[in-house]
């Protein structure tokens, strides 16, 4: 009797964690269609229950906020690519400490940037909306934080180049704007190129150039 009791129970639980699950997929798509449309500012979270199909209640239940919404659905891209931005700099940055950075033949550069564009593809509405509808929001500043993770490695790699081939030390202000422009050739992908076919190509010249650009610069 007890563990027909226990088991009537777990099953209860089981159903109500699945409408739980349910109604936040619900809310996050609802969501991102209002966010696509109007941007963070102008975003009503009162259409995006009616949207949804769920009272306010049950939005706050989940979600703090607007903002945390906003947060709760751009996360997992953001954190995804930043994931392969740190292993494929922790691979240079051992590179770098054998003396190898020089002799690299630089495929491993390609394949990091492959697999930031197929999660920018996955998830393209998201980024869309990080990158065009995220003012007013807690993320609005996400791509100086991704300027701010390349300029560092970027200055790190750079030290140690020049260290292994006897030049003189790359200026700053040239570090800061190939972090930026790294960060602008993916935004530009996303942003002006339909198919994750097209931007694949479309990366592979684009690696080609970044890569004879920074070994002429320290080279010369």
């Amino acid at each position: 009797m007890e563990t027909s009791g226990s088991s009537v129970f777990f099953g209860k639980g089981m159903e109500a964690v699945k409408r739980e699950t349910e109604t936040r997929e619900l809310l996050l798509a609802s969501a991102k269609a209002e966010f696509l449309e109007k941007g963070y500012m102008k975003a009503s979270l009162r259409n995006i229950c009616k949207n949804a199909g769920v009272t306010t209640g049950a939005l706050y239940f989940f979600f703090r906020d607007k903002d945390d919404l906003f947060v709760s659905l751009l996360k997992e891209p953001v954190e995804e690519i930043k994931k392969i931005m740190f292993s494929h700099y922790e691979e240079e940055r051992q590179l770098a400490e054998q003396g190898k950075l020089v002799d690299d033949d630089r495929k491993d550069d390609l394949e990091a940037t492959e697999q930031v564009i197929r999660q920018m593809y996955r998830y393209r509405e998201e980024v869309l909306i990080l990158l065009t509808k995220a003012q007013g929001s807690s993320m609005e500043h996400v791509l100086d934080e991704f300027v701010e993770i390349g300029e560092l490695h970027f200055r790190r790699m750079a030290e140690a180049m020049c260290r292994q081939m006897g030049k003189a030390e790359v200026a700053g202000n040239v570090i800061h704007w190939i972090a930026h422009l790294q960060v602008d050739i993916f935004v530009y992908a996303v942003t002006h190129i339909e198919t994750e076919e097209e931007a694949a190509a479309y990366m592979k010249c684009v690696v080609k150039y970044m890569t004879s650009g920074w070994f002429g610069m320290i080279g010369d």
